[in-house]
């Protein structure tokens, strides 16, 4: 059995391959390590270069884009490994990467994944936004990282280079135990893209399992590289999955209380997105939170099975308070400002 398997998921990322893959290719040159690009039915000329200039990487071509979860699981269901490694294709390696990674996964077998430190490709004395130095949420289920809180990014200047528990891990870079990828049912595939990883992790910590943020190892990360940030479906994929991901995961006696709290809270946000004119990103959120609404049926069945596993909501990693105020009303807009996981005497 393979101990690493690097999964590339690739849709329409030629230009991402050509410049990111032999970094990939140079790094991981370790028996037991195989790189793979699992490639989305892309229409560019992503899998001629692939033929013609790497022809060491294994390929699997998809009839159509299954998404980042969907894409994911088609691959990772095909490949037995003891370790399967969650690779965006704009992601710049660095010259030890991989080791940190695998060695904390061998150290604790209660480690379900690990990531490492995500740096900007573009500001490298940055945060990068999809992982920074460790992902976690608020009670309310906002997700922000060691590094960056909304769309405040921090300078890397060392403040977070202790390795940390951390709520998730971030899909950019993520390695994680392929058993527990598998048991767990992998990623949400009807999540299509964004917030699924975060799913991922709470189910698996539900059942009592671990997620490290490793700064030893780091990356780089264009970001951006499927939908901007300004896009409305990004938006629309954000809001919605986010309340799937509470509806899924809270215990009964939060959700009402969250999920209320949470249609107060997006429309602060709709309120915010017609101040700065954007109003195909406010129709967006309408149409999450109907989405999510009209989603119950399907999501009640797997609260039922996941009943024993759901847990109290007394994980250490989810901020006790409301992010949202954190930030725009007490303009803390760094983690360390939060005064939160700093002072052992704080309650969780």
């Amino acid at each position: 059995m393979i101990k690493v398997a690097v999964v590339i998921l690739n849709w329409n990322g030629a230009g991402y391959l050509e410049k990111f893959l032999p970094g990939v290719i140079h790094t991981t040159k370790f028996p037991g390590v195989e790189v793979i690009v699992a490639d989305n039915d892309s229409s560019d000329s992503s899998l001629q270069l692939l033929e013609e200039k790497f022809p060491e990487v294994k390929v699997m071509k998809f009839d159509e884009n299954y998404g980042f979860a969907g894409g994911y699981n088609q691959a990772i269901n095909k490949i037995e490994a003891e370790y399967f490694l969650l690779l965006n294709s704009d992601v710049q390696v660095t010259v030890n990467w991989l080791n940190p990674l695998v060695e904390t996964l061998d150290s604790d077998p209660l480690i379900a994944a690990c990531a490492p430190k995500i740096k900007g490709y573009h500001q490298r004395d940055f945060f990068e936004y999809a992982g920074a130095a460790g992902g976690y949420i608020d009670k309310y289920g906002y997700a922000f990282c060691r590094g960056r809180i909304f769309d405040s990014v921090e300078t890397d200047y060392g403040q977070y280079d202790q390795k940390k528990e951390i709520f998730w891990t971030t899909g950019a870079c993520m390695l994680i135990r392929g058993p527990l990828y598998k048991l767990a049912g992998g990623l949400d595939p009807a999540y299509f893209a964004h917030f699924e990883e975060i799913d991922l992790c709470w189910r698996l910590k539900n059942r009592g399992y671990k997620f490290l943020s490793v700064p030893e190892s780091t990356v780089f990360h264009v970001g951006g590289g499927t939908l901007p940030k300004s896009n409305p479906r990004k938006t629309y994929l954000n809001f919605r999955n986010n309340l799937i991901t509470l509806y899924k995961n809270l215990p009964s006696e939060k959700l009402l209380p969250v999920i209320f709290s949470r249609l107060l809270l997006d429309s602060l946000s709709m309120i915010r997105f017609l101040k700065q004119g954007k109003f195909r990103d406010i129709a967006a959120i309408f149409k999450a939170h109907f989405s999510f609404y009209g989603s119950f049926g399907k999501y009640r069945r797997f609260r039922k099975e996941e009943k024993k596993f759901i847990s109290k909501y007394n994980h250490k990693e989810i901020y006790p308070g409301s992010i949202v105020r954190e930030f725009f009303i007490n303009k803390k807009y760094t983690f360390i400002s939060l005064k939160w996981l700093y002072h052992p005497h704080t309650k969780h």
